[in-house]
This record gives C-alpha cells, sequence and structure tokens, in this order.
C-alpha cells in the first residue's frame, strides 16, 4: 500500500471527523481557560485543584492547535493521547461509570486517530492493516 493518492471522501471524512474532535477539544480547553465554574467544580471532583485549570487549558490549547496544522498533525496526535491517556488515569482514579467517563477520552483518541488517517495517507499506511 504505498501510493500516496488520496480519495477525496477520506480526505473529507478525515477532516470532518478532526474538525469534531478539534472543535470539542477548543471548547473543552476554552472553558479550562475562562475558569468557568462547572469545569471548576468538575476538576475539584476529579482531584485536580482549579487554579490548575489555566495551565492545563494552554497546554491542551496548543497541543489541539498543532494537531490542527497539517505539517505538525502527527505530534499534535501523539501530545494529544498522552492528554487524554491522564484523563482516563483520572477518571479511573475517582471510580466514574466507566462506558460513559472513563472510556470517554478513549472515544476521542479513536476519533482523532480516524480523522488524522483518514486525511494523512501516510499514517493510514501504518494503521490500516
Amino acid at each position: 500500500m504505498n501510493e500516496i493518492n488520496q480519495s477525496p471522501t477520506y480526505l473529507w471524512v478525515g477532516r470532518i471527523l478532526s474538525g469534531l474532535v478539534i472543535a470539542f477539544l477548543l471548547f473543552d480547553a476554552g472553558g479550562k481557560l475562562a475558569k468557568i465554574e462547572p469545569v471548576l467544580k468538575s476538576m475539584e471532583e476529579l482531584g485536580l485543584p482549579g487554579s490548575s485549570a489555566a495551565t492545563i487549558g494552554i497546554i491542551l490549547l496548543v497541543i489541539t492547535v498543532m494537531y490542527a496544522i497539517p505539517q505538525t498533525a502527527t505530534l499534535g496526535a501523539l501530545l494529544l493521547t498522552g492528554y487524554l491517556g491522564g484523563a482516563v488515569a483520572i477518571h479511573l482514579r475517582v471510580g466514574n461509570p466507566i462506558w460513559t467517563h472513563t472510556l470517554f477520552p478513549v472515544y476521542v483518541g479513536i476519533l482523532l486517530w480516524v480523522g488524522l488517517s483518514l486525511r494523512n495517507p501516510k499514517i493510514k499506511e501504518l494503521f490500516w492493516f
């Protein structure tokens, strides 16, 4: 599978999936940066101090923008995978429901990688069997 040709349909599906992931993560980062009350309350329930909201928001914003830029998308995807893995660990630690809370970051990560692989043939070659 060495062809670099990309189906327009795959490309657009990948862009749409990536766009959904980017929109969700930017919304999440914005809530942390704006320090809105439900976000701070949720962070406290997860054992994270509200004072760390801005730092976490900036980190999430930067790596999400990296994922959105084609030249840095793969590095952004790797960093977001680590970020989402941390979210899974935090939800496991506090005993949140597995299918809705704990695995939600996994669902986002799957969409992230599927979107990237559909819009980048080189990534697709790594994962498609």
